[in-house]
This record gives structure tokens, C-alpha cells and sequence, in this order.
């Protein structure tokens, strides 16, 4: 016994229990049933036991109870009227308090875990969490997305097999590095590319805390991914339009300080070549001016893309207004211009001006490319309750099938020569992508070599559910939907 408190309880139980013995050979003395010999031979041991046993009680309850007391984390201990000798009140009170405290602290170690879960389900980037045998552990609802429910309880590599990723993991786990970096691609058609970052979790293999919380095996590592292709897309068409632009302003600024430094010299006095060079210099800065117009225009609608128009607009005016110019053009190549457009179709929800934009460009571009005493028909009708189509067909020689999903990329063509002699700038499909994306519409494309090709807009109908998510806007940048 360590303090006087616990000697007195044990000096205390221990009378307690002997207390009848005591009395019954009283009683046997008394009666002269017992001599004080035989008295004395009972008695004295039996106080023994009674001591032993009142010692073994008290120091078992006493190390229980201070047990208790260390995961409870105090020391104080509720009073005690009526079993102050045997403790076993106090006992049963430690133990009701350990149930409550085991009880809350399970509470929060779930309420924890949902809140773990929550978070990580919460991120839009994949997550994994391996234990000490490089087993997927856990997984978030993105990287569910990725890899399939398939992966949990499984190797990495079932789910991730590219080397990158494993070593990377492999070294975390190894204990060699706490966090690894690396960037990797993965072998799919679209060639996805992702930045990977593998840090060791201080729980697993740390501590006897963090096995036991850690379950067999141990949580040892996360894993966390970064889509990064949206990203290198982006890089890669700002370098590639830098130098398109570059290239498309080039040329005709060369052209034109060629001709100015001819007519500085040698052609200064030839009437005759002055002004067939001035007309040559006046087509390359009508070109420039196009295009700056043409980056322009694609910078504004880029800027307001994600601010969706709410006007209505009568299509077959703006259809009929079009056409009505584009006359003189399609007249000099012997084309007609066909109106097929439906009475009843009704208003789309947009800005009229980037509309007119929108089927300029379309019908213009049919006249440009149709062959010579060929119809170019642009029709107008509903397609649902909450879409009105508007489609441009032209019978040219069409667009190879390889060619259409690139075919709204700045700068991209089909046939440069041809484009940029007939005045192409290379935007134009461009610009009408983005103004489609920004009225929440959709752009679809499709050809025939040797039957020619048709755009078709559809739009969002006025008054009908105009809320943002009404009509899938396609994702910036990507490329024509099919039919």
C-alpha cells in the first residue's frame, strides 16, 4: 500500500470480513464450546486469510481504479458513503464514467472519420491512401471516378500501372523520402497528363498508437493526383496560336515592305507596276486588318463567354437579312441561296448581333467553298421543346473525316493555300464556336467528300427554362460535337 488511504481501507475490509468469525468463536468461548487453545487456533488463521484476501481486493480494485482514472485523465474520484472499505461502488461509478467517455470518444472518432470522408470526397482532385503493402486503402469519389470501385483492397498497379507513379511509391513507403513529386502522362487516346504527389503519413508504422489505429498492415501513404491536361492543352494552343498569329501577320507585312521598298527603288518611275503593287498592298493590309479584327472579336467573346445572353431573336429575319447580302457573292459563282425556314420555329435566346456574326460567317464560308451552279440551303425549324436548329449546307467537295474535330481551333484549316486566297483568316469557325459555347448552344458538324458538308447551331429557345445549366455547354476549346 503506497498511502495511508489505501492502508486504512485494507486494514478496514479486513476487520469487516473477520468480524463474524470473530464473533462466532466469542460466542464458542462464551459458551465454553471452544477452549481459548482451539480459539486461538481458528481464529488466528483466519484473520490471516481474512488480511491476505482484504489486501488482494483492495490493491486489484485500487490498480483498476487507477487505470481507469488514466484514460478518464483525471484523478478525482466520486465519494464513496457506503462501500468505502470494499470500493466496489467506486468501482462500479469509474466504470459507468469509462463507458460514458468510451462512448463520446467513439462518437467523435466517427464523426471524424465522416468528416475525413466528406472532405476527401469533396476534392475534385483523386485521392488515394495505401497502407504499408502498397494496398489501396481508401479512395475518394474522383478517384472511384478513375480508376472503378474495382481498385479498393488492391496492389497500386492494379489501378495505376505506369512506373512513375509505383516508384514514387514505393520510395515513400520504403521510408527513403517523405513526399515525392513526379509528372507523368497516361497511355489513353487522349494522352491525359498528371502532376503526382506521394507524402508519408506520420500514423502508419510511427508509433504502437498509430498500428493499433492503423489496422493491420497500416496506413502508410497518400497518394494525390492533379489532372494537369486542360492545363498543358491550354499551353500548348497559346504557343501554337503565338506562332500562327505570328506567322499569319508575317507574311503580309513582308509582302507589303517588299513592294514599298520596290516602289522606293527600282519601280519608282513604272507607272504600270505602281499600281498593280498598290493593289497587291492593299489586299495584304486588308488581310492584316481582318485578322486583328478577327482576334479582336475572338479576345471579346472569350471574355464574355460565361455571361450568357437573355435576348430573344427572331432567327428567319436575321437568316433572310444574310442571305439578301451574300447575293452578289453567291450570284457570281452561279449558286443559289435556298431559305427553308419554318414559320412556326420560334425564337432563340441570344444576342442578335453575335448571332448575325455566327450565320454570316456559316453561309459566307458555304458560297466561299461551294462548287460553281450549286445550292446552298439553310434551313430553320424546332428540334425539341427547348432547342431550334439552324443548319447551313453547302455541296462542295466536303472535309475529310480527320479533319472535323479540329476544325474550330484558331488557325487550323483544312486547305491553307485555298483559305488564305479566298480571304480566310483562319478564325472564323473559331469565333463561332465560342459564341455558340457563350448562348449555351451546340455546334455540330458533318461531311461527305464529294457531297459537300453542313453546320448545324442549335440554340436554346426563348422563354422556355433559361437557366444556365438549360442546354450543355460544351467544354471551351474542344471540339465539334458530332450528328
Amino acid at each position: 500500500m503506497r498511502n495511508p488511504y489505501s492502508v486504512s481501507r485494507w486494514v478496514g475490509l479486513s476487520v469487516l470480513l473477520a468480524a463474524p468469525a470473530v464473533l462466532l468463536v466469542g460466542l464458542g468461548l462464551a459458551s465454553g464450546e471452544l477452549s481459548l487453545n482451539n480459539a486461538l487456533l481458528i481464529g488466528l488463521p483466519s484473520l490471516v486469510l481474512y488480511g491476505v484476501f482484504a489486501w488482494w481486493h483492495t490493491r486489484t480494485v485500487r490498480r483498476a481504479l487507477h487505470r481507469a482514472e488514466g484514460i478518464l485523465g483525471d484523478e478525482s474520484r466520486p465519494p464513496s458513503s457506503w462501500d468505502a472499505w470494499t470500493m466496489l461502488g467506486e468501482l462500479d461509478a469509474t466504470v459507468e464514467r469509462l463507458r460514458r467517455h468510451l462512448e463520446s470518444e467513439k462518437g467523435q472518432v466517427a464523426l471524424q472519420s465522416t468528416t475525413a470522408d466528406a472532405i476527401l470526397n469533396a476534392l475534385p482532385d483523386p485521392i488515394l491512401v495505401l497502407d504499408a503493402q502498397r494496398r489501396i486503402a481508401r479512395a475518394n469519389h474522383a478517384a472511384r471516378k478513375l480508376f472503378g470501385n474495382d481498385a479498393m483492397g488492391q496492389d497500386l498497379s492494379a489501378a495505376l500501372r505506369h512506373p512513375t507513379a509505383l516508384e514514387a511509391a514505393d520510395e515513400v513507403l520504403a521510408g527513403r523520402s517523405g513526399l515525392v513529386a513526379a509528372d507523368f502522362a497516361l497511355p489513353t487516346a487522349e494522352g491525359r497528363g498528371f502532376t503526382l504527389r506521394v507524402a508519408a503519413l506520420p500514423l502508419a508504422g510511427s508509433s504502437e498508437a498509430g498500428q493499433s489505429l492503423a489496422g493491420e498492415g497500416g496506413v502508410a501513404a497518400v497518394l494525390a493526383l492533379h489532372d494537369v491536361t486542360a492545363l498543358q492543352k491550354a499551353e500548348r494552343m497559346r504557343a501554337d496560336f503565338v506562332a500562327n498569329a505570328s506567322h499569319e501577320l508575317r507574311t503580309p507585312l513582308a509582302s507589303l515592305v517588299g513592294f514599298i521598298e520596290t516602289l522606293l527603288g527600282p519601280a519608282r518611275d513604272d507607272e504600270e507596276a505602281r499600281i498593280r503593287f498598290l493593289g497587291i498592298m492593299r489586299d495584304q493590309a486588308a488581310r492584316m486588318a481582318r485578322l486583328i479584327n478577327d482576334l479582336l472579336s475572338l479576345s471579346q467573346i472569350e471574355m464574355r463567354e460565361h455571361d450568357r445572353p437573355s435576348d430573344a431573336v427572331a432567327l428567319a429575319p436575321v437568316l433572310r437579312d444574310i442571305a439578301a447580302g451574300l447575293q452578289p457573292q453567291a450570284q457570281a459563282k452561279g449558286i443559289k441561296i435556298n431559305l427553308e425556314l419554318d414559320a412556326a420555329a420560334p425564337s432563340a435566346l441570344g444576342a442578335r448581333d453575335e448571332l448575325i456574326q455566327v450565320f454570316q460567317n456559316l453561309i459566307d464560308n458555304a458560297v466561299k467553298y461551294g462548287r460553281p451552279q450549286t445550292v446552298v440551303t439553310v434551313t430553320l425549324h424546332r428540334l425539341d421543346d427547348e432547342t431550334v436548329e439552324v443548319a447551313v449546307r453547302d455541296q462542295g467537295e466536303g472535309i475529310p473525316k480527320q479533319h472535323l474535330p479540329r476544325l474550330t481551333e484558331r488557325f487550323y484549316r483544312v486547305d491553307s493555300a485555298r483559305s488564305r486566297e479566298m480571304g480566310g483568316t483562319g478564325l472564323g469557325l473559331a469565333i463561332v464556336k465560342h459564341i455558340v459555347s457563350r448562348h449555351r448552344g451546340r455546334l455540330v458538324i458533318d461531311s461527305e467528300m464529294g457531297q459537300g458538308s453542313v453546320f448545324m447551331i442549335r440554340l436554346p429557345v426563348s422563354g422556355r427554362n433559361n437557366s444556365p445549366n438549360a442546354v450543355t455547354n460544351p467544354a471551351p476549346g474542344g471540339p465539334a460535337s458530332p450528328p
